[in-house]
């Protein structure tokens, strides 16, 4: 803050100046030639620092995939905008089947309901934003206005709130459906269903805080043109790379709001991935076990059809692999952002500088297809889903039989 008002001040003294007339020269016995003299110093000295800062970055991040990145970079405001289109509209239609009364029964479907809330707000903001940013404005062409940069700032908060609201949510998921699995019976799964809805509120209270460090690093910052004398005021959102606060934001950000996240997962992940495969194993015996060719001189042909799976557990391992999808989507997005951000962090000024800004669009595109893809998942792998989908939106070619059927088993099953 007193940076900032100092500069401010510079910028008002020289935007005030006095012309170097013969008298001030005079007053201060300097000549034309010394004035001329001090100004090639001048500029010989910032050429000096910029040719150092080339060759101390030198050699960073160069290569043919950069080159595929700035193609991209030139077609991203209008593959984000079909995105976001599609991603607002399929979250809108998560939330109507979610809340449906046969859906809400279960503390699963609230953390997807909330989830896709916040994804639908992520891309309702983002529409505007990638409207101007990318297809209003010519290619390299810069707003510098003052509502430009307000707008710039409050759409970096704004996003990264709620995208950490949402990965709050995933993780929260996730641990929901390992207690659930590993011990359905247990004091922890009790607890849980106790306080289902203080679990989906703890992200939206969290996440503000966590990006709390991100509210100081970055400011409006006012800015003249030296070369002009009467030059108009120049707004950018501005941060200063070498300061403690902006490393400390860095870590914070990639390791604990993004990699910490995806570890967790990583091992939730894995051990539902199991519980599918002991599972698909013991369907394999039964099925085997039931062979009547096998098993006849054993038992009778009666007491082997009676060994089936349970409705409830083959609907229990759709609702398992569903969420392992889920899973997986988020860590391929979000993984490849906290490592980009450790190794800024690690490395700081070249890597940040040369390295970071061509995969900006790239990880944008990333995270808007992992909050757009939800419906597709939902619809192909939940029957009772497209159940429920179908008896909101085709009530006429649509029977209340299956509807009361669903709701049955959703009463029974966790």
């Amino acid at each position: 803050m007193m940076q900032e008002t100092g500069s401010q001040m510079g910028h008002t003294h020289l935007h005030q100046r006095t012309p170097f007339n013969d008298t001030v020269l005079k007053d201060y016995h300097l000549t034309s030639t010394d004035i001329e003299k001090f100004v090639k110093l001048w500029q010989e000295f910032q050429m000096k620092n910029m040719t150092a800062q080339v060759d101390e970055c030198q050699g960073y991040c160069q290569g043919e995939i950069y080159n595929w990145l700035r193609a991209y970079n030139s077609i991203h405001g209008y593959v984000s905008l079909m995105i976001c289109i599609f991603g607002t509209i399929a979250n809108i239609l998560n939330i109507m089947v979610l809340t449906r009364k046969e859906m809400a029964k279960t503390p699963i479907n609230n953390i997807l309901k909330w989830l896709a809330v916040a994804d639908m707000f992520v891309m309702l903001e983002y529409i505007p934003y990638t409207s101007y940013q990318y297809i209003y404005m010519g290619p390299g062409e810069k707003d510098l206005s003052y509502t430009w940069a307000v707008c710039l700032l409050v759409h970096m908060h704004f996003t990264q709130i709620l995208h950490t609201i949402s990965i709050g949510l995933t993780v929260t998921l996730a641990v929901w459906r390992y207690v659930a699995i590993r011990h359905p019976n247990g004091g922890c799964a009790n607890f849980l269903l106790a306080h289902s809805r203080e679990a989906i509120l703890l992200p939206f209270i969290l996440s503000p805080i966590l990006c709390l460090p991100t509210y100081f690093v970055f400011q409006v910052r006012e800015t003249y043109d030296v070369d002009k004398v009467n030059s108009e005021a120049m707004y950018h959102v501005y941060f200063d790379k070498d300061s403690v606060l902006y490393r400390f934001n860095f870590w914070i950000h990639s390791v604990l709001i993004k990699l910490l996240p995806c570890g967790i997962l990583i091992v939730i992940s894995a051990v539902l991935m199991h519980v599918l495969c002991e599972a698909s194993r013991r369907r394999l015996k039964l099925r085997d076990y039931n062979n009547p060719a096998k098993y006849a001189i054993q038992l009778n042909l009666n007491e082997t059809k009676s060994k089936k799976p349970p409705r409830c557990d083959r609907r229990n391992d759709r609702t398992t692999l569903l969420l392992v999808a889920v899973l997986v989507l988020f860590l391929i997005t979000e993984f490849p952002q906290g490592l980009l951000g450790l190794l800024s962090g690690v490395m700081e000024k070249c890597f940040f500088a040369h390295c970071y800004p061509p995969f900006g669009e790239l990880m944008d595109l990333l995270a808007l297809i992992n909050a757009a893809v939800g419906f597709v998942l939902y619809g192909l792998m939940s029957k009772q889903f497209r159940t429920t989908f179908r008896s909101l939106f085709m009530k006429r070619h649509f029977g209340s039989t299956e509807m009361t059927r669903l709701t049955r088993v959703t009463t029974t099953c966790v």
